[in-house]
């Protein structure tokens, strides 16, 4: 046993006189140095979000109508874990129809997590793949009715001339029979500009 423990105390002592974890430092630095550098110069080059990058909020501008899709069923409300969203509504009184007269979101207190664009069965909300929050007051990043169909036209903007679909809508592995009626039909969204830029 002491001839282990003499064998081990050795060759430490042989590689402090010799400088061993010196030596592989610097070898790993030599390394790094003829490597790519994996930082961007933000805001030059910015990053693509992965697929399913839950960002800035944003109300889906129905390229029929031109307004948001939203029918006022407040399933987003009751369903968001820190309760950031705030919806008021009116009955109309010969359709018996609710149309929306308010629709905040608070952005601070957002975690996140997607589940308002899940449960929306019009498909009326979505998370873009915007990330850039900072501002110079907060204000900004409370959303209203008209900022959050602004977030929609920002976001459709960037996003070229593709399609746009949510993964959210269909989540995978469930029953389209489980699914709202307008969620099982949902079909990708034909990023019309002109109706678009013409609501801003």
């Amino acid at each position: 046993m002491t001839g282990i423990v003499k064998k081990v105390l050795f060759f430490d002592l042989l590689k402090k006189m010799l400088l061993f974890d010196l030596l592989r430092g610097m070898l790993i630095t030599l390394k790094t140095m003829f490597t790519h550098p994996v930082t961007r110069r933000y805001p030059k080059e910015k990053r693509d979000p992965f697929d399913g990058f839950r960002g800035r909020h944003a109300f889906v501008r129905d390229p029929e109508t031109g307004t948001y899709r939203c029918v006022a069923c407040t399933k987003c409300a009751a369903v968001c874990p820190p309760q950031c969203i705030h919806i008021e509504y009116s009955v109309d009184a010969e359709t018996g129809r609710r149309i929306l007269t308010k629709y905040e979101i608070d952005a601070f207190r957002c975690i996140f997590c997607g589940y308002c664009e899940e449960v929306c069965p019009v498909c009326a909300i979505v998370l873009t793949e915007f990330y850039e929050y900072a501002a110079f007051d907060r204000k900004t990043n409370y959303f209203d009715i008209e900022s959050l169909l602004r977030n929609w036209d920002e976001f459709v903007a960037g996003y070229g001339d593709r399609e746009y679909v949510n993964k959210f809508w269909k989540p995978e592995g469930i029953d389209l029979k489980r699914l709202p009626a307008k969620k099982r039909t949902i079909t990708p969204i034909k990023l019309n500009k002109e109706v678009y830029s013409g609501a801003r």
